[in-house]
Protein backbone atom coordinates (compact mmCIF):
# COMPACT_ATOMS: atom_id res chain seq x y z
CA UNK A 1 0.00 0.00 0.00
CA UNK A 2 1.31 3.08 -0.94
CA UNK A 3 1.83 5.92 1.96
CA UNK A 4 -1.46 7.86 2.40
CA UNK A 5 -3.67 8.56 5.79
CA UNK A 6 -6.33 10.95 6.67
CA UNK A 7 -5.88 13.95 9.02
CA UNK A 8 -7.03 17.34 10.55
CA UNK A 9 -5.19 20.62 9.85
CA UNK A 10 -4.12 21.75 13.54
CA UNK A 11 -2.60 25.08 12.68
CA UNK A 12 1.07 26.99 11.21
CA UNK A 13 4.20 27.17 13.61
CA UNK A 14 8.11 27.51 12.59
CA UNK A 15 10.89 25.01 13.35
CA UNK A 16 14.88 25.48 13.29
CA UNK A 17 17.54 23.94 11.71
CA UNK A 18 20.60 23.60 12.76
CA UNK A 19 22.37 26.45 11.08
CA UNK A 20 19.47 28.68 12.77
CA UNK A 21 17.04 29.09 9.40
CA UNK A 22 13.77 28.77 10.24
CA UNK A 23 10.31 26.67 8.50
CA UNK A 24 7.45 27.39 8.21
CA UNK A 25 5.61 24.20 8.86
CA UNK A 26 1.95 23.18 9.12
CA UNK A 27 1.60 20.81 11.58
CA UNK A 28 -1.40 17.96 10.43
CA UNK A 29 -2.78 15.43 12.96
CA UNK A 30 -2.91 12.28 11.55
CA UNK A 31 -4.44 8.89 12.33
CA UNK A 32 -4.74 6.84 13.52
CA UNK A 33 -6.82 5.75 10.60
CA UNK A 34 -8.70 2.37 10.51
CA UNK A 35 -9.26 0.43 7.72
CA UNK A 36 -12.79 -0.03 7.05
CA UNK A 37 -12.97 -1.58 3.85
CA UNK A 38 -10.40 -3.22 1.36
CA UNK A 39 -11.54 -3.54 -2.50
CA UNK A 40 -10.01 -5.60 -5.07
CA UNK A 41 -10.53 -6.03 -8.81
CA UNK A 42 -12.35 -9.28 -8.56
CA UNK A 43 -15.25 -8.03 -6.66
CA UNK A 44 -15.24 -4.48 -6.92
CA UNK A 45 -13.23 -4.14 -10.63
CA UNK A 46 -9.96 -1.67 -8.88
CA UNK A 47 -8.01 -1.94 -6.24
CA UNK A 48 -8.46 0.54 -3.05
CA UNK A 49 -8.65 1.21 0.83
CA UNK A 50 -11.10 2.50 2.15
CA UNK A 51 -10.04 4.64 5.53
CA UNK A 52 -11.82 5.90 8.23
CA UNK A 53 -10.78 8.79 10.74
CA UNK A 54 -12.50 10.17 14.32
CA UNK A 55 -15.02 8.27 15.44
CA UNK A 56 -18.42 9.49 15.58
CA UNK A 57 -21.63 9.31 17.90
CA UNK A 58 -23.86 6.39 17.48
CA UNK A 59 -26.87 8.39 17.51
CA UNK A 60 -25.27 11.13 14.86
CA UNK A 61 -25.33 7.85 12.53
CA UNK A 62 -27.45 6.20 10.26
CA UNK A 63 -27.70 2.24 10.55
CA UNK A 64 -25.60 1.36 7.06
CA UNK A 65 -22.75 3.29 8.66
CA UNK A 66 -22.83 1.52 11.85
CA UNK A 67 -23.26 -1.93 9.92
CA UNK A 68 -20.47 -1.19 7.46
CA UNK A 69 -17.93 -0.07 10.65
CA UNK A 70 -18.75 -3.25 11.99
CA UNK A 71 -17.95 -5.80 9.73
CA UNK A 72 -14.25 -3.91 10.30
CA UNK A 73 -14.37 -4.24 13.87
CA UNK A 74 -14.50 -0.56 14.32
CA UNK A 75 -16.73 2.73 15.12
CA UNK A 76 -18.60 4.82 12.41
CA UNK A 77 -16.15 7.80 11.55
CA UNK A 78 -16.33 11.37 10.87
CA UNK A 79 -14.19 11.46 7.73
CA UNK A 80 -14.20 8.44 5.62
CA UNK A 81 -12.34 8.55 2.38
CA UNK A 82 -11.24 5.85 -0.23
CA UNK A 83 -7.59 5.76 -1.66
CA UNK A 84 -7.18 4.12 -5.04
CA UNK A 85 -4.12 2.11 -5.53
CA UNK A 86 -2.40 0.38 -8.88
CA UNK A 87 -1.46 -2.92 -7.00
CA UNK A 88 -3.28 -4.96 -4.48
CA UNK A 89 -3.11 -3.87 -0.77
CA UNK A 90 -1.70 -5.35 2.30
CA UNK A 91 -4.01 -4.21 4.69
CA UNK A 92 -7.22 -6.06 5.53
CA UNK A 93 -10.35 -4.73 7.31
CA UNK A 94 -9.95 -3.99 11.08
CA UNK A 95 -6.28 -2.74 10.56
CA UNK A 96 -4.54 0.25 12.15
CA UNK A 97 -2.79 2.85 9.83
CA UNK A 98 -0.35 5.34 11.51
CA UNK A 99 1.97 8.36 10.68
CA UNK A 100 4.63 5.37 10.94
CA UNK A 101 4.42 4.60 7.19
CA UNK A 102 5.57 8.29 5.77
CA UNK A 103 9.07 7.23 7.78
CA UNK A 104 10.47 4.84 5.35
CA UNK A 105 9.46 6.91 1.97
CA UNK A 106 12.36 7.15 -0.35
CA UNK A 107 10.87 10.70 -1.58
CA UNK A 108 10.14 13.20 0.95
CA UNK A 109 7.49 14.57 -0.39
CA UNK A 110 3.50 14.48 -0.21
CA UNK A 111 0.23 15.53 -1.82
CA UNK A 112 -2.39 17.44 0.12
CA UNK A 113 -6.17 17.32 -0.87
CA UNK A 114 -8.32 19.76 1.33
CA UNK A 115 -11.00 22.24 1.05
CA UNK A 116 -10.82 25.80 0.92
CA UNK A 117 -11.59 28.59 3.17
CA UNK A 118 -15.18 29.69 1.88
CA UNK A 119 -15.38 33.87 1.31
CA UNK A 120 -19.14 33.24 0.92
CA UNK A 121 -20.59 35.65 -2.42
CA UNK A 122 -17.23 38.36 -3.50
CA UNK A 123 -16.98 40.74 -6.20
CA UNK A 124 -15.04 40.58 -9.40
CA UNK A 125 -11.80 43.19 -7.36
CA UNK A 126 -11.59 40.33 -4.37
CA UNK A 127 -12.52 37.17 -6.89
CA UNK A 128 -10.79 37.83 -9.67
CA UNK A 129 -8.09 40.60 -8.75
CA UNK A 130 -10.06 43.18 -11.03
CA UNK A 131 -8.49 47.04 -10.34
CA UNK A 132 -11.98 48.60 -10.23
CA UNK A 133 -13.17 51.65 -11.90
CA UNK A 134 -11.53 55.14 -11.82
CA UNK A 135 -12.18 57.48 -8.19
CA UNK A 136 -12.07 60.48 -10.85
CA UNK A 137 -14.68 63.27 -11.47
CA UNK A 138 -17.79 61.99 -13.28
CA UNK A 139 -17.58 58.51 -12.03
CA UNK A 140 -20.89 56.94 -9.88
CA UNK A 141 -20.29 55.81 -6.92
CA UNK A 142 -20.03 51.65 -7.83
CA UNK A 143 -15.92 51.84 -8.04
CA UNK A 144 -15.82 48.42 -7.31
CA UNK A 145 -18.44 47.12 -9.44
CA UNK A 146 -17.52 45.07 -12.65
CA UNK A 147 -18.84 47.55 -15.20
CA UNK A 148 -19.93 46.58 -18.63
CA UNK A 149 -20.33 43.03 -19.61
CA UNK A 150 -21.89 42.83 -23.01
CA UNK A 151 -19.69 44.63 -25.10
CA UNK A 152 -17.56 42.71 -27.38
CA UNK A 153 -17.88 40.18 -25.25
CA UNK A 154 -19.30 37.18 -28.10
CA UNK A 155 -17.98 39.06 -31.18
CA UNK A 156 -20.98 38.14 -33.40
CA UNK A 157 -22.57 35.51 -31.15
CA UNK A 158 -25.38 37.96 -30.66
CA UNK A 159 -26.01 39.71 -27.15
CA UNK A 160 -25.47 36.60 -24.50
CA UNK A 161 -22.15 36.20 -22.27
CA UNK A 162 -20.04 33.63 -22.80
CA UNK A 163 -19.65 30.71 -20.10
CA UNK A 164 -16.83 31.37 -18.07
CA UNK A 165 -17.13 35.04 -18.02
CA UNK A 166 -15.82 36.20 -14.43
CA UNK A 167 -18.45 37.90 -12.62
CA UNK A 168 -19.59 38.36 -8.88
CA UNK A 169 -20.12 35.61 -7.20
CA UNK A 170 -19.52 32.14 -4.50
CA UNK A 171 -15.95 32.19 -4.11
CA UNK A 172 -14.03 29.77 -1.71
CA UNK A 173 -14.38 26.36 -0.71
CA UNK A 174 -13.05 23.85 -3.45
CA UNK A 175 -11.43 20.82 -3.28
CA UNK A 176 -7.80 21.50 -4.46
CA UNK A 177 -4.72 19.06 -4.26
CA UNK A 178 -1.12 20.94 -2.64
CA UNK A 179 1.59 18.50 -5.00
CA UNK A 180 4.99 18.06 -3.80
CA UNK A 181 4.88 19.66 -0.29
CA UNK A 182 8.27 18.82 1.76
CA UNK A 183 7.80 16.94 4.80
CA UNK A 184 9.65 18.00 7.31
CA UNK A 185 9.22 15.70 10.48
CA UNK A 186 7.05 12.88 11.56
CA UNK A 187 6.65 12.45 15.28
CA UNK A 188 5.05 8.73 15.61
CA UNK A 189 4.45 9.74 19.32
CA UNK A 190 2.03 12.14 18.99
CA UNK A 191 0.44 11.43 15.72
CA UNK A 192 1.81 14.55 13.75
CA UNK A 193 3.18 15.21 10.60
CA UNK A 194 5.56 18.50 10.00
CA UNK A 195 4.71 19.87 6.16
CA UNK A 196 6.80 22.60 4.66
CA UNK A 197 4.46 25.97 3.67
CA UNK A 198 0.54 26.28 3.99
CA UNK A 199 -1.76 23.55 3.17
CA UNK A 200 -5.49 24.02 1.76
CA UNK A 201 -7.89 24.51 4.03
CA UNK A 202 -8.85 26.17 7.60
CA UNK A 203 -7.36 24.82 11.13
CA UNK A 204 -9.61 21.95 11.89
CA UNK A 205 -10.57 20.97 8.20
CA UNK A 206 -10.34 17.31 6.97
CA UNK A 207 -6.99 16.39 5.04
CA UNK A 208 -5.95 13.67 2.70
CA UNK A 209 -2.04 13.11 2.94
CA UNK A 210 -0.32 10.50 0.42
CA UNK A 211 2.82 10.12 -1.34
CA UNK A 212 3.67 12.43 -3.93
CA UNK A 213 3.53 10.95 -7.16
CA UNK A 214 6.37 13.30 -8.86
CA UNK A 215 8.64 15.26 -7.28
CA UNK A 216 9.65 18.56 -8.32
Amino acid sequence: MKAAILGTKVGMTRIFEADGNAIPVTVIQAGPCAVLQVKTKETDGYEAVQLGFLDKKPQRCIRPEIGHARKANSKPKRFVREIRLVEASDKQAGDVVTVGIFEDLEVGHVDIVGTTIGKGFQGVMKRHNFAGQENSHGVERKHRSSGGIGGHGNLGLGRGIKKGKRMSGHMGHDRVTSRNQKLVAVDKDRNLLLVKGGVPGPNGGFLVIAQAKAKK
